[in-house]
């Protein structure tokens, strides 16, 4: 996905008002956020993803009517247009200051109590994109690492299906990050990007915390404000090493797949690549 594409999608979908002016890109990703006055419009990657931006639509309704503090949609429906689904949301206003763990950790209390939808969540393919990430870094990256990597996935994706978990499987975030938090002009948290919602265990939410003080540098005062407000710390837990190693793994190879374009993020991932073949848990990674 480029800028210059998802402006021709968003041009051609013609959902925003006659008249307004030029779209401001917020993010590119595996979707381009734009956002024009009051509205945003996600634009995604390719038609595989229609059923996942409809299932976005679906959650934020659904929150919406638990009285969870969410993104809301402006259009219940996903349109694929030029091949690439598209859906319309609206804006939050900008709030007084960034989303804190705590914030985070408030609002995973509230989805992690809340009962399945009445449409299926899937589960949390944590590992399901390596194979096509590793498949775009090509030969950017050694050949050896990516043989590395795979290991680790087949052997983390057995071990995550025998876990055992503390918590009552359920309906979690998926991708359980501040930065997937706004905070709202009364102050009060509010959850964004729920394209990862899954029906799967509760951990998984929590252990992105976890890795985030052991390996991206968040304070250990931050991370026990999450745990505190949270109430649980993961790390207690049997199976926290697995789903971290899992999601190491996921991490790691999505680095790779921007090595072709990007030398820094080829110094990353074999940053990230070297420390797990060292098994060094304190070697610091980078957000990319």
């Amino acid at each position: 996905m480029d800028e210059a594409l998802a402006r021709g999608v968003l041009a051609a979908a013609e959902v925003l008002p006659a008249g307004a002016p030029e779209a401001r890109l917020l993010a590119l990703g595996e979707n381009a956020v734009l956002a024009c006055g009051d509205l945003v419009v996600k634009v995604g990657r390719d038609a595989g993803l229609l059923d996942r931006a409809q299932r976005e639509l679906d959650v934020a309704g659904w929150l919406e009517e638990a009285g969870v503090p969410a993104v809301r949609a402006a259009d219940p429906a996903a349109r694929l247009v030029r091949g690439h689904p598209v859906t319309l949301w609206h804006r939050l206003p900008d709030g007084p200051r960034a989303a804190e763990p705590r914030d985070l950790a408030e609002l995973l209390r509230r989805v992690h109590a809340l009962p399945a939808p009445s449409f299926t969540l899937p589960r949390r393919e944590l590992l399901g994109g390596v194979e096509r990430w590793l498949r775009l870094a090509g030969d950017a990256i050694d050949p050896a690492d990516a043989e590395f990597l795979r290991e680790r996935r087949d052997g983390f994706a057995v071990a995550a299906a025998a876990l055992t978990p503390q918590l009552p499987p359920g309906p979690i975030h998926g991708d359980a990050l501040p930065r997937n938090v706004r905070v709202g002009t009364d102050g009060r948290p509010v959850l964004i990007d729920l394209e990862t919602f899954s029906f799967d265990l509760r951990e998984h939410d929590l252990v992105v915390m976890a890795l985030s003080r052991d390996r991206y540098g968040l304070p250990a005062a931050a991370y026990d404000s999450f745990v505190g407000t949270y109430g649980w710390d993961v790390r207690d837990w049997a199976g926290c090493p697995v789903l971290r190693g899992a999601r190491e793994t996921a991490s790691c190879a999505w680095v790779a797949q921007h090595a072709p374009a990007d030398p820094k993020a080829l110094a990353e991932f074999e940053r990230r690549v070297a420390s797990l073949r060292e098994g060094d848990e304190t070697v610091r990674w980078y957000p990319f």
